[in-house]
């Protein structure tokens, strides 16, 4: 009988004791409430409303409480943000990231600034594509090289996110991509058929998530395109709740033409519109900011929703052939390269180039003098040796040709486009722009690492420095805006025009935990043009949806960016 006593209590010791562990381990399962919470900060959330201080309670990658914090709380992980601001994450609102996240996913120049949405797709986007169109994309690779194995927007955005990105990701349609699609690189105008597949790409791409519709019109094929074209593509997206977004037809000579180009489309499709990089650019049109402003606004007071994004510099960027004429880009960069070979045509090409009046965007004519054009990205190891040198000091020292003549040697040789920086604009356009409630920041340029191969190639230093720009020189040092306004117009503002605004950019309970945590006393861009590979600093942590993806000013190398959709989303 003992004996059989003592097995039978060794036995119910023992089951006692594995329900013990198992209560344990559910217990320390559950012991907290939350994933993450941040203390003693002060949190701006994203309305341009005066900050409080308080605290952020996060699980399953969204916010569950904002302010004072219940005390039966409780995390793993506890940030402490000793008085610093604690703010939604930036909206990246013009981006390039795309290429350069597919080389490296941690988007380190736009993370250590605090952007947590990257938004992709002026004029061109990665999708939707034909097989031709791939291969050339292919085919036109330069430091980073990929296989296009997506063939929608949509499969390029989920390709990202599949490989890992750390920032969140979205993109417009490009006007150029779904003219290409049906038309190719051609000087034509679509015919009825041909247009009605041209919005039925764009219906299509609409239900896939896009922001909405976006055109680059200097740029060819795009120039081609007539404003008819362009407000039936726009009627498309504007079906879906969609934007229409566009690089205007001219940003210099015709730029109060273009932007009546652009609220006649706006007006006869029922869309809202936004201007991107708004800018005046040469010294003889700087004057003309003014003018748009008052006629944006003449708009806006009439019932039409108009924004606009800008970046913080005075100089632009983008390819050398912007200083090519539209005609002879006609047909893709091949069949532009071989008219430079034909002596008639070349010299019909160069005389145009160093015309100052030739009815197109003319970068060559709107910068004072050669000396204003820096080359900052070549395709071939050979031309390395250039980046950073002036247009006139590779003319000069090199080719001992004209700028013009050099212009089209350099791109023979390279068999590409060239990247370049234009110095264009002036400070005091910035400022005021700065000061407008109704623009918004976009950096124009991709999100890249300052190691490896990214450092083939000069940047805009807008590629490290645009965010952190905005918040350390016009905001804290100039005192132009406040910084709850600044924050509004990073944040909700920009989610509000893309109509995203009931799950990103507010610190509000039920959004997604995009979070950036920063000390406004110390946030500061380091990059200049001939330094461009320079990190911002003051930006101590950046959550995306809940995950730290910066931590104590360090890449923790986690990659929780996700697709976000746009307002004509059809889930399949």
């Amino acid at each position: 009988m003992q004996a059989t006593a003592s097995v039978q209590f060794s036995r119910t010791t023992l089951i006692i004791a594995i329900a013990a562990i198992i209560f344990l381990m559910l217990t320390g399962c559950r012991q907290h409430s939350h994933d993450i919470i941040i203390t003693n900060g002060i949190i701006y959330d994203g309305s341009g409303e005066a900050p409080q201080s308080g605290g952020l309670a996060i699980r399953d990658r969204r916010i569950t409480h904002v302010g004072d914090l219940p005390e039966d709380l409780s995390a793993p992980e506890v940030i402490d943000a000793a008085g610093k601001a604690v703010a939604p994450g930036f909206i990246n609102m013009l981006s390039w990231a795309g290429v350069p996240l597919i080389e490296d996913g941690r988007s380190m120049s736009n993370i250590k600034q605090g952007v947590t949405l990257e938004v992709m797709g002026e004029g061109s986007s990665m999708g939707p594509l034909t097989d031709r169109m791939a291969l050339i994309m292919e085919n036109d690779q330069t430091d980073i090289t990929y296989d296009v194995t997506w063939r929608t927007l949509e499969g390029f955005l989920e390709h990202l996110t599949n490989r890992g990105v750390s920032t969140n990701v979205a993109s417009f349609v490009g006007a150029t991509t779904v003219r290409r699609y049906i038309l190719g690189n051609e000087n034509v105008s679509p015919t009825p058929s041909e247009l009605e597949q041209m919005q039925q790409l764009v219906r299509e791409t609409m239900e896939q998530g896009a922001m909405g519709l976006s055109s680059a019109l200097i740029y060819a094929p795009a120039w081609y395109a007539d404003t008819g074209e362009l407000v039936a593509l726009a009627d498309a997206a504007a079906d879906y709740g969609g934007l229409y977004a566009t690089h205007l037809r001219s940003e210099g000579d015709r730029l109060l033409e273009a932007v009546e180009e652009m609220l006649e489309i706006t007006e006869q499709a029922g869309i809202a519109s936004h201007i991107h990089h708004l800018k005046a650019a040469g010294s003889d049109n700087r004057d003309k900011l003014d003018e748009v402003i008052e006629r944006v606004e003449r708009a806006q007071a009439s019932g039409w929703d108009i924004s606009a994004n800008m970046y913080l510099y005075t100089a632009a960027a983008t390819r050398l052939t912007a200083t090519i004429p539209p005609w002879a880009r006609e047909g893709g960069r091949q069949t532009m390269i071989e008219r430079f070979q034909n002596p008639l045509i070349r010299e019909r090409i160069l005389n145009e180039m160093e015309s100052p009046d030739t009815g197109w965007e003319n970068f060559l004519q709107m910068v004072e003098s050669p000396d204003d054009i820096t080359l900052t990205g070549f395709r071939t190891e050979e031309l390395q040796r250039f980046v950073g040198w002036t247009l006139s000091e590779v003319a000069r020292g090199y080719y001992g040709l004209s700028p013009a003549e050099t212009i089209l040697e350099l791109i023979a040789e390279d068999d590409y486009t060239i990247n370049a920086v234009y110095h264009l604009m002036s400070e005091e356009n910035v400022r005021k722009k700065v000061q407008l409630p109704w623009v918004t920041f976009g950096s124009d340029s991709g999100s890249m690492a300052a190691e490896g191969l990214f450092l083939n190639r000069n940047p805009h230093p807008r590629a490290y420095g645009n965010f952190a720009r905005l918040l350390g020189l016009y905001v804290r040092d100039e005192g132009l805006i406040t910084l709850q306004e600044a924050i509004r117009r990073m944040t909700s503002y920009p989610a509000s025009l893309l109509g995203i605004d009931d799950e990103r950019g507010k610190l509000e309970t039920g959004c997604f935990a995009d979070i950036v945590i920063f000390d406004p006393d110390e946030i500061q861009d380091h990059a200049t043009y001939d330094q461009p590979h320079r990190y911002a600093t003051g930006v101590s942590h950046v959550l995306v949806n809940g995950t730290p993806v910066l931590y104590e000013g360090e890449h923790t190398g986690s990659f929780p960016g996700m697709v976000v959709r746009g307002p004509g989303y059809v889930e399949q």
